[in-house]
């Protein structure tokens, strides 16, 4: 069973490697993006995972489905693979956002971020492709690609909070 690792492993503070061509489009990559995906989808506030933080050190990310899905939509879309992600545009307007982390569970605070971003990437195959968003979709590919470098929303992040899993802020010793 795959688990989600918290903010004391190791990996989550380490550089991601790259993924190599050969990796493209094997079943090895495909196994890696699968256990992602679960530990993903058994998380019902997930939004997003990377590979370090189901101690994969490799540069991949994806964005759960149901994010992406319309309202309107009743079919949920699948989740979007992002591998070897690099940022290549960043608005210079920039949002505090609340933003919490499934590595390092119950705590938010807020992390000024661009409030657009635009990825280059591949796909599974080995496909390049490009990606841009507005709002919670620049805050996840930021956040994400911050994992991919080893840094938690916790290094940078103000008025940080602790919840209980019921939702209840819990009071500061």
């Amino acid at each position: 069973m795959v688990k989600i690792v918290t903010k004391d492993h190791k990996g989550l503070h380490e550089r991601a490697k790259t993924v190599p061509k050969e990796l493209f489009g094997t079943p090895e990559l495909k196994k890696i993006i699968a256990d992602m995906s679960l530990a993903l989808s058994k998380e019902d506030d997930g939004v997003a995972l990377a590979a370090p933080q189901i101690a994969v050190p490799l540069r991949i990310f994806i964005v759960a489905g149901k994010i992406l899905t319309p309202e309107d939509e009743e079919k949920i879309y699948p989740d979007l693979v992002f591998i070897n992600p690099i940022i290549t545009k960043l608005s210079r307007t920039k949002e505090e956002m609340d933003e919490g982390c499934l590595s390092v569970r119950w705590y938010f605070g807020q992390v000024k971020r661009s409030s657009k971003a635009t990825v280059e990437a591949y796909d599974i195959n080995g496909k390049k492709f490009s990606r841009s968003g507005s709002g919670v979709i620049a805050q996840i590919f930021q956040h994400e690609t911050d994992h991919l470098d080893g840094v938690l929303f916790i290094e940078k992040a103000k008025n940080l909070r602790e919840y209980t899993p019921e939702g209840k802020q819990k009071e500061k010793a």
